[in-house]
């Protein structure tokens, strides 16, 4: 019997605009995983910060840093670092322009300065504090995504000095930096490969610009109703909005669950 899998972006997708979960949304998982389906999570967050979030719906396997460090079943099957020379070289470039920057491995995460507005309103906006800051926290972990604090039309300077790296923008004044060629999609092949799933069995719910990769990529690519319109465009399916019970509504339609 074919295996399928089902992968869930966080922000926007499992959890609504106030990281709220809904009720609907716990019991659409149950029956997903009641139903003999793998069930994960791809996020552009770290481990640490959403592990509640797994304990609460079971879920123990997950792509996580948009896909440079991924889990199935509580085992650690693909890791993709940033490169740390350049990584520091980046650092320097920001501090230069006043641009802060969060370093994040798997276990925690420390700011490169303290106390900034960019890094206080971005941050909050997931409901996360400012991190300490250790300006040198990346000369002793694997860092797999920094975030880069500035405004749009401040990030091209870094596009253009760093091709190592692949920068998404999440908020007006952050974006992730993340190696080159790391996405979601890259992070789910590696689970795919793992489990022996055929891409025609890959489903992928997301609300935001880090998931376009991904629901391209996934057999079935499903954009949430609150989604940004570039994702809708490129969904296979557009499902209701989170809180109008859109993954329950979701999995119903494309006939997973009952």
């Amino acid at each position: 019997m074919k295996k399928k899998i089902v992968f869930f972006d966080i922000d926007g997708t499992l959890l609504n605009e106030n990281k709220e979960l809904p009720p609907s949304t716990v019991q659409a998982i149950q029956k997903l995983k009641a139903a003999g389906v793998y069930v994960a999570i791809a996020t552009g967050r770290a481990p640490f910060m959403f592990a509640e979030l797994r304990k609460k719906l079971g879920i123990d396997s997950f792509v996580s840093f948009n896909g440079q460090y991924v889990v199935f079943e509580g085992e650690v099957i693909y890791k993709n670092p940033l490169q740390r020379q350049k990584l520091h070289e980046l650092k320097e470039q920001a501090h230069k322009q006043g641009h802060p920057l969060i370093f994040m491995d798997a276990e925690d995460m420390r700011a490169s300065v303290n106390d900034h507005s960019y890094i206080h309103v971005s941050m909050g906006s997931l409901k996360f504090p400012h991190p300490p800051a250790d300006p040198l926290y990346y000369e002793r972990r694997e860092i797999y995504q920094a975030l880069l604090f500035c405004k749009p039309e401040e990030e091209k300077q870094y596009v253009t000095s760093y091709p190592e790296f692949h920068f998404v923008r999440w908020h007006s004044l952050s974006t992730d930096v993340l190696p080159f060629g790391g996405s979601k999609a890259e992070g789910i092949r590696k689970l795919m490969e793992r489990i022996g799933a055929a891409k025609e069995d890959v489903y992928a719910f997301g609300d935001g610009l880090n998931d376009l990769e991904m629901l391209q990529f996934a057999g079935t690519g499903v954009a949430m109703g609150n989604a940004k319109e570039e994702v809708k465009e490129v969904a296979d399916f557009v499902t209701k909005s989170v809180d109008e019970e859109g993954i329950l509504y979701g999995l119903k339609q494309l006939e997973l669950i009952k």
